[in-house]
């Protein structure tokens, strides 16, 4: 009965955040929110989602922690590896130190999986 509620719940923010993206749709937050709604249930279309972001707004640095981690998670290490590094980059450009620092212990951790 949990598990069902749960799912209703995921569906109704599904929904409202379709309508924000119809409603904004230059608004990249609500693009976002909707890829980390998928995330863990239907990575598919959240790797949609990621995807949009990074071609309709490539500044937009939330992405592209959790878009590296996903591509890594479906076994695509290249754009998984690509994606960090131009976070990372971004992040400097910006002076988003705290998005760097995250994306950096999440790009070692990254690598040292690939040492194993």
């Amino acid at each position: 009965m949990h598990t069902i509620f749960l799912q209703l719940m995921n569906q109704e923010r599904i929904q409202q955040l379709l309508q924000f993206v119809q409603q904004e749709p230059g608004e990249p937050f609500n693009v976002y929110a909707l890829g980390m709604e998928y995330l863990s249930e239907n990575p598919g279309q959240a790797q949609h989602y990621f995807e949009r972001l990074l071609t309709e707004h490539p500044q937009y640095l939330p992405t592209y922690y959790h878009a590296a981690q996903l591509y890594a998670d479906l076994g695509n290490r290249p754009k998984a590896a690509e994606l960090y590094d131009f976070g990372l980059l971004l992040a400097r450009q910006q002076g988003n130190e705290k998005t760097y620092d995250e994306l950096n212990r999440a790009l070692r951790a990254f690598r040292d999986e690939e040492d194993l």
